[in-house]
């Protein structure tokens, strides 16, 4: 099945020919050392310009006959004309070869497919890339040559499309004044303004390759966004580090869901799957039957929100892409020039992708957001009028607003809600409840789990990160430790992906839909700040679980004051600490 994302990928590359020729000269039949071989340079120091730098980002082969390649468009921008252009304004419909310096070279580098003549392949091979730079969107300068096995396409620019509709409903969602950014400091200072420019970001190049490719596979089919459903199955494929060494990292491959989805026809796809720098361009593909369809570019591979890694890739919508390339393509003459006149460039259109299971829907509607006036964070419904949440969401408050999408509507329903228990600062369960001033009906009853099973696939919600800018999101991992007291879990940690805003958040088993536990925090080093979002620590609902049951029964909160009494062997588990070894006495 990930036959169609694989062979679909590959790098593109971008630099002055002038630039290139003299590097010829200086390694014509100069092998590699063999420790320039294994530890090629990554970091050389950036060229004062960068317009003397190759670039490098992935790609994806849209039609093989036609030779047609699509790419964000990052890396063309240090070779533009007019560096002064304004590129975000409405009346910027495109980018022409013309506007950038007559001598750009662009190369693309993709796997052998079935089918390519051994004449083909000797040929290709000839034209290897002299210069193997570019740690994704970052500049190089002269690193060692290393051997490649790839195959090698000029290209020509056909032209620069931007997407308004992305760049509207991503700037909405990633504010500055919250402190989102998508390069982090050392690239920021190292390798200029194109790492931090948020201009380019919506901008995607459409190539054709001067040689032909193999008719081993055909134009690759879509899915429309707007056919998208949150959880849905994903697979991400892009090339880390661009044109560095794509023997080895040229379309890799990884899995995760679709997190959320934004703004118009949900042209912003936001997925746990993981990638890295230099996968820009790479493909995001969802699952029908046996089959992967595109649904969406990889524009962001990492993002911090307040000096917090949040651990989510940002995508764009392939269908809104591909419609801004059909209108630009109308107004200009690369139709007739490259006979494409005959063809839809949208390729073959799926509607019927594999729909998300109701036992990982309903269970969404069930998730809602706390606020307390304070500080904000994520909570359950665990019965028409009971909030289950975490104790430092809370703040201390009597009452909270509760926030929630109802699944019959796209707008959020705000009721309020007395905060009936909340554990003491010096229990390790950090658990409030909230009893809601009025039901919510039509709310699916959730199944508490009484069992848990370590590796097994686990889901959590919350409206960690973006709040309630578009409604809970999902990240998607395993169960990757039960800590237990005796016999009894006393602990879960999970490797999806958790972010400030998500404590009080369910954990729900992706197989069966059971609510295994809530959120409590993610995991962060003192010694250096950093946060890992993917070591996270969640309370087990079966800790809960006999006094919830007597309350919702009885109205009796009594139940819930025994988490303010536990062992020491659990307070040691929630502080990190291990148990006092019993010292032998010494025999001296």
């Amino acid at each position: 099945m990930l036959e169609a994302a694989e062979w679909s990928g590959c790098v593109v590359s971008t630099a002055r020919a002038s630039r290139d020729k003299r590097h010829d000269r200086s390694c014509t039949n100069k092998e590699p050392s063999i420790a320039e071989k294994r530890n090629p340079s990554l970091y050389h120091t950036a060229p004062q310009r960068e317009s003397n730098g190759q670039w490098s980002c992935s790609g994806v082969i849209l039609d093989t006959s036609l030779s047609l390649v699509l790419c964000h468009g990052a890396i063309f921008f240090p070779f533009l004309k007019n560096k002064e252009k304004e590129l975000s304004g409405p009346k910027n419909d495109l980018l022409l070869a013309e506007d950038f310096v007559s001598d750009l070279l662009i190369q693309v580098e993709c796997p052998s497919l079935p089918g390519t003549s051994s004449a083909s392949k000797a040929k290709l091979n000839s034209e290897v890339l002299q210069q193997r730079s570019g740690l994704g969107l970052v500049p190089l300068s002269d690193p060692p040559r290393l051997l490649t096995h790839q195959h090698l396409h000029r290209a020509q620019l056909l032209m620069l499309v931007p997407c308004p509709e992305f760049q509207m409903a991503f700037s909405r969602l990633f504010s500055k004044a919250e402190g989102w950014e998508f390069s982090s400091e050392e690239e920021k200072h190292e390798y200029g303004e194109l790492q931090k420019d948020l201009s380019y970001l919506h901008w995607f190049a459409l190539l054709k390759l001067q040689s032909p490719l193999s008719d081993g596979h055909k134009k690759i089919t879509f899915v429309p966004s707007s056919k998208l459903e949150k959880g849905c199955t994903v697979i991400a494929c892009g090339s880390p580090f661009g044109s560095f060494y794509p023997d080895i990292f040229l379309n890799t491959v990884s899995k995760g869901i679709i997190s959320n989805v934004t703004g118009d026809r949900n042209v912003v796809l936001l997925t746990d799957a993981r990638c890295l720098p230099g996968s820009e361009g790479g493909g995001i593909f969802a699952a029908e039957g046996d089959c992967l369809r595109l649904i969406g570019i990889i524009v962001v591979p990492l993002c911090w929100k307040a000096n917090e890694w949040v651990g989510l890739t940002v995508a764009c919508s392939i269908s809104h892409i591909l419609e801004n390339i059909m209108k630009s393509l109308s107004l200009t003459n690369a139709l007739e020039e490259n006979n494409m006149t005959a063809t839809k460039l949208e390729g073959v259109c799926s509607l019927d992708l594999q729909k998300v299971p109701n036992l990982i829907k309903n269970p969404i509607a069930s998730v809602v957001l706390v606020d307390s006036g304070q500080v904000w964070g994520s909570g359950v419904l665990v019965s028409p009028k009971v909030v289950l949440t975490c104790r430092h969401v809370i703040r201390n408050a009597s009452r909270v607003s509760v926030k929630i999408r109802h699944p019959t509507s796209e707008k959020l329903q705000v009721l309020s809600g007395q905060v009936v228990f909340s554990t003491q600062e010096s229990s390790p369960y950090d658990v409030a409840v909230v009893e809601l001033d009025d039901l919510i009906p039509g709310i699916p009853e959730l199944v508490l789990a009484s069992k848990y099973c370590t590796g097994m696939d686990v889901l959590i919600w919350g409206y960690g990160a973006f709040g309630e800018s578009c409604g809970p999101s999902a990240t998607s991992g395993v169960l990757s430790s039960v800590i237990c007291i005796g016999d009894v879990p006393v602990m879960l940690q999970t490797t999806c992906a958790v972010h400030g805003g998500s404590s009080g958040g369910p954990v729900f088993s992706a197989q069966t839909g059971e609510l295994l536990g809530i959120v409590a925090s993610n995991t962060r080093d003192n010694t250096t700040g950093a946060t890992y979002p993917h070591l996270n620590f969640s309370i087990p609902i079966i800790i809960l679980q006999a006094a919830l049951q007597r309350y919702k029964l009885l109205g009796d909160l009594r139940s819930f004051q025994e988490l303010n009494n536990v062992s020491r062997a659990v307070r040691n588990v929630w502080r990190l600490q291990r148990n006092p070894e019993r010292v032998l006495p010494s025999k001296l």
